[in-house]
């Protein structure tokens, strides 16, 4: 039976919950959060649903000793969202990852860290960095969200599954990301030959602002990164080698951000080295700047 830990039980921590319920995998759920009270009635409610289906899932209240023999730790814990500027609460944000941090160093544990905290990139890097943990077992969904986000938007405005839109975005979860619309593609055609220029750039632009979109009218997101997390889970314990665009530890940039990966049962197998445009590359520089510029705020480079 594998054994999962989630770090924070906010919203994306419970969707990700209920999405790994609806899975056939035997599985032992630990949960940790602040708010034990309310945790454990979100436990019984989604106990009493799971009634009826035929599965083996354990969820329990769990604390930091869970993590020793757990085969994936996710951390959704952070500030509550806003329509602000990820980086705004970068701080607080940071105080958060410490605390974690400090509490899993004094465990066993070894397994595959995928992170859903905003500001991604940056909270991916400082988790990393924090615990001295491999990269390659460092994770963030970062772009793959994004990614997710304008294939869907593509789907609708060409009427093509979104499946079969072969396209990444790259860098930042955020304002300077990155789509590498000369590597786009669907079947061998490149994308270009279905949109025009100026619907590229609004495709762009919407998936640039989605979240902020969603969390108008929600309040918050949280099922569009909950599958993420699901779809990597599934890749790490299934060792199925799909590629995503996610958070990882770029080399050339010195900097986690977003690039597309092969994902199994050894975090990132394999980075894939995709051939940009000399104006993709130079979006993507600018992107990585950026996540190092809000590193530096908290732990700058010399200190490390």
């Amino acid at each position: 039976m594998k054994r999962i830990v989630i770090i924070g039980c906010g919203n994306v921590g419970l969707e990700y919950l209920k999405k790994l319920c609806m899975t056939d995998i035997a599985l032992d759920i630990s949960l940790i959060d602040i708010d034990l009270e309310k945790l454990e009635g979100e436990i019984l409610d989604l106990e009493q649903s799971l009634v009826y289906r035929d599965n083996n899932i354990n969820i329990k209240l769990g604390d930091y000793s869970d993590c020793n023999d757990a085969d994936i730790v996710v951390i959704t814990a952070g500030v509550s969202q806003s329509i602000k500027n990820r980086m705004d609460d970068l701080e607080k944000a940071n105080e958060i990852v410490v605390d974690i941090t400090n509490k899993l160093r004094d465990t066993t544990f070894n397994g595959i860290i995928l992170v859903a905290s905003n500001p991604m990139d940056v909270i991916t890097e400082l988790i990393a960095h924090y615990l001295d943990y491999p990269y390659n077992k460092v994770i963030g969904t970062g772009c793959m969200l994004d990614t997710a986000r304008l294939k869907s938007l593509i789907s609708k405005k060409i009427k093509v599954k979104a499946n079969d839109i072969n396209i990444y975005v790259l860098g930042e979860h955020g304002d300077s990301q990155v789509v590498a619309w000369s590597n786009a593609n669907i079947g061998l055609e490149n994308l270009s030959r279905f949109l025009s220029l100026d619907e590229k750039e609004e495709l762009e632009d919407n998936t640039r602002h989605m979240g902020g979109t969603i969390t108008k009218r929600k309040g918050y997101t949280s099922d569009g990164v909950a599958g993420c997390l699901l779809e990597l889970t599934l890749c790490i314990l299934n060792d199925l080698k799909k590629v995503y665009s996610i958070s990882n530890y770029n080399t050339n940039y010195d900097v986690y951000l977003s690039t597309p990966c092969i994902i199994g049962k050894k975090g990132i197998e394999r980075v894939i080295n995709i051939k940009l445009t000399s104006e993709e590359e130079e979006q993507l520089e600018e992107s990585a700047e950026v996540i190092n510029e809000a590193i530096d705020k908290i732990l700058p480079k010399e200190l490390y």
